[in-house]
């Protein structure tokens, strides 16, 4: 089963989760001490990695999905020679520690993604193996393979209760990820009780439904030698993902709450952490104590991954040589350097032309993917609409893995959790593209994307109540308010074609977090720049579009409510009222801009209008106490979008009036 050396590395684990734990007086460590067999077993047989160099390229990755029991990858971090000390340990959920509650992307090294809310490192996870079939198709070449390894999760029974689970896993059956392999840690508890009370599926079954091959080892507390004949032989598959389900205890070793929720999340407290101590052999050993022989026994680790890396450097180095082209994308792609040659790419447009944003934005994009082959991307089934496909890109798949257009299928949530996997295994720059009203689909994934500093490109079509026909269900009301709040997230509502381009300048300069690309379905003017600003002025977050001589107000609009708003100044200068328009396309760039140039935009002498075919919630901040805010609190209705436009105020006649009334006070 285990030799005395192993048995003493594994509860070497469990022990210092019981410390660390308790040391915090909070945590959870019934799953560092039931998983602790399998964490040791793939650490220590199977998972290529290099302490050394957390970040070489061609590692395997490892997803602990279930990140409440972030101890067992603390403990497995350190023992393994990850730049994760002992006091680092102690520091266990400390404020400013490198051990927070959770893992945490580009905290502590060795960390892979963000995990915690449960099922988003599955799908995390999907990303990544997509990422290194696409990079391996892309990269390798005869007698140089310079990118192969696997990713490894470790998940438990809520990350499968959770539906993102299940659509991560349905797309991994379909494209025969089998490089991606998940550990199940089936201990039938969750932090309520059995699961019994509400998870009764048969998960062999369904995860057989989605392509999977699946494992079971049934003595997951000690026989770590069937734990790694079902990691080897799942390694042997290489058309389909695997899961291994194995069977453990929660909490073991706690003679008095092992295979009870009182393990779950909450330390063992004063009278059990000591009993368990004593039955994992560790009664004498003072707490944060490690053996100078375990510690010896994990150098294999970073003696196998050393040797691993070193083998990889000359094969890439010769690789580099034959291939000189292929290595300089290969670096621009890693370092997400898109250079400016893509500018010049960009499409033109027309003054008076009436174009979509979406469609503009298409245009944008194919103009951008042909000088950026490592941008890639899809869509929750709406290509046709959000206009989104990389043309002569390919569609990605099991037979063509080169493809750069994934079809996510209709399932927002994964697709936006795998994107991000794909931006934290490097290499490549994913974009997903739905109608703005299901971006509360994949909330979760978005806000981690925005956690973790993310250049994911979130991109939202069908942005207002122009949406039309389709009704309330199909027209974003609250969603711009409720995205604007959301820390780290640039969203962006370019009011034509032109800003649509200058939008995607910014943004592939913008690599340290996410960007939301908000565009319209219906048709909105080029606006001529030539009597305008330029609309590289978008850069500022919000510019002065058309100025006026003695202004009494500033109408301050976003996206297709600044032709409106321009359409409003030129019928108030015929009434002898003259103002000033202001485009605002992102809020979040203009609230970072020095003060003097936001007062210079938004001058407190006169009142600003706000105006944007959305909640009214977060305008009050710029129009303050002697503005208005012309927007929406209420849902849309279906009709023809003009119809809808005009039937809750949003015409230049409407404005104008409102504006008059303001302004008569």
């Amino acid at each position: 089963m285990s030799s005395a050396i192993e048995k003493k590395a594994i509860d070497t684990i469990r022990v210092l989760a019981i410390d660390a734990i308790e040391k915090a007086r909070s945590g959870h460590p019934g799953l560092p001490m039931g998983a602790a067999p399998m964490g040791y077993t793939l650490w220590h047989r199977h998972l290529l990695i290099d302490p050394a160099d957390p970040k070489w390229p061609d590692r395997d990755r490892f997803v602990l999905s279930a990140g409440h029991g972030s101890m067992l990858q603390y403990a497995l971090l350190h023992l393994a020679g990850f730049p994760l000390t002992m006091d680092d340990i102690k520091n266990f959920r400390q404020l400013g520690s490198l051990t927070p509650g959770h893992p945490e992307f580009g905290h502590t090294a060795g960390v892979e993604t963000t995990t915690g809310p449960l099922g988003q490192g599955i799908a995390n996870a999907v990303g990544m193996a997509i990422a290194e079939r696409m990079l391996a198709a892309r990269f390798n070449r005869p007698g140089h393979t310079v990118v192969d390894h696997r990713t490894y999760v470790l998940c438990g029974d809520g990350d499968l209760m959770e539906g993102i689970s299940y659509e991560a896993a349905a797309l991994a059956g379909h494209l025969g990820l089998g490089k991606l392999i998940v550990l199940y840690d089936s201990n039938d508890i969750s932090l309520d009780g059995p699961t019994s009370l509400a998870f009764t599926e048969d998960v062999v079954k369904r995860f057989e439904a989605c392509g999977w091959q699946v494992r079971t080892v049934q003595n997951g507390d000690t026989d770590i030698s069937a734990i790694d004949r079902a990691i080897a032989a799942s390694k042997m598959d290489a058309g389909r993902p695997s899961l291994i389900v194995v069977k453990t205890t929660i909490g073991y070793g706690a003679p008095n709450k092992q295979g009870t929720e009182a393990a779950h999340g909450a330390p063992l407290g004063e009278k059990e952490a000591p009993l368990a101590r004593a039955a994992l052999g560790h009664a004498a050993t003072p707490p944060f104590t490690v053996d100078k022989e375990v510690y010896q026994h994990f150098s294999a680790i970073a003696e196998r991954g050393k040797a691993r890396h070193a083998a990889w450097r000359t094969v890439a180095e010769k690789w580099a040589k034959a291939f000189p082209e292929l290595a300089a994308e290969w670096k621009n792609g890693v370092n997400l350097d898109a250079g400016t040659l893509f500018e010049q790419a960009l499409p033109a447009f027309k003054t008076g032309d009436k174009v979509p944003t979406r469609k503009a934005n298409g245009m944008a994009l194919n103009a951008v993917a042909k000088h950026i082959p490592w941008l890639v991307g899809g869509d929750a089934d709406l290509s046709c609409s959000t206009l989104t496909a990389i043309e002569g890109g390919g569609t990605f798949s099991k037979e063509t893995p080169a493809g750069r257009n994934l079809r996510f299928g209709v399932r927002e949530h994964a697709m936006g959790a795998i994107a991000n996997g794909i931006a934290c295994h490097g290499g490549l720059r994913p974009y997903t593209a739905t109608f703005f009203s299901f971006v509360d689909y994949m909330r979760p994934a978005v806000r981690l994307a925005a956690l973790c500093n993310l250049p994911v490109i979130f991109i939202f079509t069908h942005d207002s109540l122009a949406v039309g026909e389709d009704g309330p269900t199909h027209q974003p009301v609250e969603q711009l308010a409720s995205i604007r709040c959301i820390p780290g997230l640039t969203v962006i509502r370019p009011s034509d074609a032109t800003e649509v381009n200058a939008a995607w300048k910014l943004i592939m300069r913008h690599t340290d977090g996410p960007v939301a690309l908000i565009l319209s379905r219906q048709a909105l003017p080029v606006l001529d720049r030539a009597s305008l600003a330029p609309a590289e002025e978008l850069e500022r977050g919000a510019y002065l579009l058309a100025d006026a001589v003695d202004p009494r107000a500033t109408l301050l609009a976003t996206g297709s409510e600044v032709a409106l708003a321009l359409e409003a100044r030129r019928s108030l200068a015929e009434q002898g009222i003259a103002v000033r328009v202001v485009s605002m396309p992102s809020q979040d760039i203009f609230d970072r801009q020095e003060v003097a140039y936001r007062e210079r935009i938004l001058p407190r002498s006169i009142p600003t209008i706000a105006i944007e075919a959305g909640s009214t919630f977060g305008w009050h901040r710029y129009v303050g106490d002697t503005g208005i805010t012309i927007g929406i609190d209420r849902f849309g209705a279906s009709g023809p979008g003009d119809t809808v436009m005009a039937h809750f105020g949003f015409t230049a006649s409407s404005v104008t009036e409102r504006i008059r009334g303001l302004l008569s006070r």
